[in-house]
């Protein structure tokens, strides 16, 4: 739909809703073309997806290498710089522990959990960059994009609107918020952090230009287990145990919304602690901590672009504090 030089669109892909908001001449085709784009990499990325490249990957687990689409082996590369780069906190190998946690199911032993440590960790995925190939070494193991290919496809989004000579415009792959430039008469975007605990409040607001946003936590997608309890959706790659670090959500701010979504996880997973230091590796990236309490923790970069809602306590992490 198109109004006074605005296009908007929204549909679903990616299992998530996705909206884009597109200012320009070309506003419409750029929409075309970004709908177009998001189903390609989905149907490339997807391992739900009979015959997409992640999909083949996993069933040839143990068997033999498989050759990636330019894309996709991109993904993966980033996958494992940042997992390496995270200390292992973030990784796109850990769904055999995930599948122990899912929804309502029984606390596994610790010898399930051991036995899919096992087929899990980042350094087990081989790619050879030269054939564009990747082999998992044994039966069992999986990729997940889940936690990466979401901010991938934002950032091909951009890609896509700046090609159709868009200088205006804000994508959101169901909460995974990417902006190009600044609004059209000039002031930022303004994006709410949502408080984890009420779904009807935000915590604050971030004002952004040319910038991602992209949130982790468990406001939306807490497992209760068969006992009525709730336990993180994330698993921590190091323990294989759902992510109990002290936080309700991080939210990561980086031009790189591939970075963002990879970040975001891995923060939520190490703590604020060990998670400012991670941060440390990332010039130019900022982070918003909330903790137990529904406190919010800010890298000194958002200070000046962070408004606070009414009764929010808020602290500032500056450089010489970390």
């Amino acid at each position: 739909m198109r109004t006074d030089g605005k296009a908007q669109t929204a549909y679903c892909c990616m299992n998530t809703l996705v909206s884009h908001t597109v200012y320009g001449k070309h506003a419409e085709r750029a929409l075309r073309m970004a709908q177009c784009e998001t189903r390609r990499l989905e149907s490339r990325m997807s391992r739900f997806i009979a015959g997409s490249d992640i999909h083949r990957l996993n069933s040839a687990a143990g068997v033999e290498p498989v050759k990636m689409h330019r894309d996709v082996f991109a993904v993966l590369e980033a996958g494992i710089l940042h997992a390496r780069q995270t200390d292992g906190r973030f990784d796109i190998t850990v769904n055999p522990l995930a599948r122990l946690w899912e929804a309502g199911s029984a606390q596994p032993t610790v010898q399930e959990i051991d036995d899919a440590r096992e087929l899990v960790g980042f350094q087990k995925l081989l790619l050879h960059r030269k054939g564009r190939k990747a082999y998992l070494p044994k039966a069992g193991q999986c990729v997940d994009l889940g936690g990466i290919g979401k901010g991938y496809a934002a950032d091909r989004m951009l890609d896509v609107f700046r090609r159709c000579g868009v200088r205006s415009a804000f994508t959101n792959f169901g909460g995974n918020v990417a902006v190009l430039g600044s609004k059209p008469d000039g002031s930022p975007w303004k994006i709410g952090i949502r408080h984890p605990l009420r779904a009807d409040r935000i915590l604050g607001i971030l004002s952004v230009a040319d910038q991602s946003v992209v949130t982790s936590g468990d406001d939306q997608r807490a497992v209760v287990t068969p006992d009525g309890k709730h336990r993180s959706h994330i698993i921590d790659p190091l323990s294989g145990m759902p992510a109990n670090a002290g936080l309700l959500s991080v939210t990561v701010v980086s031009p790189s919304s591939t970075l963002a979504d990879a970040l975001a996880t891995a923060l939520y997973a190490a703590g604020m602690r060990q998670g400012l230091q991670i941060l440390k590796r990332y010039p130019g990236t900022q982070a918003v901590f909330i903790d137990c309490d529904a406190s919010v923790f800010l890298t000194g970069g958002l200070e000046r672009c962070f408004e606070a809602a009414q009764g929010t306590q808020t602290t500032v992490f500056r450089e010489e504090t970390i």
